[in-house]
């Protein structure tokens, strides 16, 4: 597999089925482990960079549930082709930068990706589409599992799983859900909701996790500890606080179209007539008006358009998207043009 590949092909938290998906776009569960006798990646040496990555590469290659992956090394990508990745979710935006002795190992469905040499040695992801975070959590254990037999990890019997970063040592786990609350936007009631998460040490983040904001109505809910907790705890722990705002958003749709209902109907009708017609339309207000036609979806008031191709269109609009589709790099104004013509183009049939 080849990155262009990609391009035809759905990525798993897009595909916008699972459980409660008109609010809950995705769930991941993400383990931290470093290599034992080896300094954190940051502090080691270029050699110790270079054999910590051979030693993974053949440990995963060992594992027969890793078999259907495809191994980049960082080093030999260009700037859109990290940017794409990171797009589609398959690595941090850290990764993507100071890439000496970095890879990334992706599977064939994009449920799988593992960052090696990031922040920690290996950063094992597991994404489900819809609220489905044990499921992730059974498929990452098993690979983990698979992993511990091939590598020594660092491991203290007081503190767990030894991370770079502190809030990760213990489980080294980090169990995250997408959600799309435009209703407790256009309500006001956001900044309460996250603030009472915070004060639970859940954190909040944007579209692509640490670092950004909050995007189209998309906030990315995680834990922030792991040590002290088991790793079925902290699931059950994101689970209820996830239930709870799913319940909250859907009380705040049924109060909008209670009482204001022509006035939502109206703004969901012109977003989708804005997309539709126009010819020059950046990355943000696309992300925007894409949030209000995929409410509209899931209310039933766009039952021709269907929830996967919404969500394709989030990802295709994105600026390494656009580059890798025209095989060139475009500048920010003709990625707005051509933007705004491959959204025309999806919608067209409407």
């Amino acid at each position: 597999m080849n990155l262009s590949d990609l391009l035809n092909h759905t990525s798993e938290w897009l595909r916008g089925t699972g459980p409660h998906a008109d609010v809950v776009i995705s769930s991941r569960i993400r383990l931290a482990r470093n290599l034992d006798k080896f300094p954190f990646p940051h502090w080691g040496s270029a050699q110790q960079g270079e054999k910590a990555l051979a030693m993974i590469r053949e440990a995963i290659s060992k594992v027969d549930y890793l078999k259907k992956t495809t191994f980049f090394k960082l080093t030999d990508l260009d700037s859109v082709d990290k940017q794409f990745l990171v797009e589609r979710h398959l690595m941090s935006l850290e990764h993507a930068q100071k890439t000496n002795h970095k890879a990334l190992v992706i599977d064939d469905d994009e449920i799988i990706s593992i960052m090696i040499n990031e922040e920690d040695h290996i950063r094992v992801q597991v994404m489900q589409s819809g609220f489905n975070l044990f499921e992730s959590w059974n498929i990452i254990n098993r690979i983990d599992d698979c992993l511990s037999v091939e590598l020594s990890f660092a491991f203290s019997p007081d503190w767990g799983y030894l991370t770079a970063c502190p809030t990760n040592t213990g489980t080294g786990m980090r169990g995250s859900v997408m959600l799309h609350l435009p209703a407790l936007v256009m309500t006001r009631q956001i900044d309460r909701v996250l603030a009472a998460i915070a004060k639970l040490s859940f954190a909040t983040r944007g579209l692509y996790g640490e670092g950004t904001q909050a995007a189209g109505n998309f906030f990315q809910i995680s834990n922030q500890v792991a040590l002290g907790h088991s790793e079925e705890d902290v699931i059950e722990n994101i689970n209820g606080i996830i239930r709870q705002i799913i319940e909250q958003e859907n009380q705040a749709r049924e109060v909008i179209l209670s009482k204001n209902k022509k006035v939502l109907e109206d703004r969901i009708n012109r977003s989708l007539g804005i997309l539709k017609s126009a010819h020059i339309i950046s990355s943000q207000e696309t992300i925007e008006l894409l949030s209000m036609v995929r409410l509209g979806n899931d209310l039933g008031m766009l039952k021709e358009l269907d929830r996967r191709r919404i969500n394709e269109l989030f990802i295709i609009t994105q600026p390494a998207h656009l580059q890798k589709i025209e095989k060139k790099k475009l500048t920010a104004s003709e990625r707005d043009v051509k933007r705004a013509e491959i959204i025309r183009d999806r919608l067209k049939i409407l």
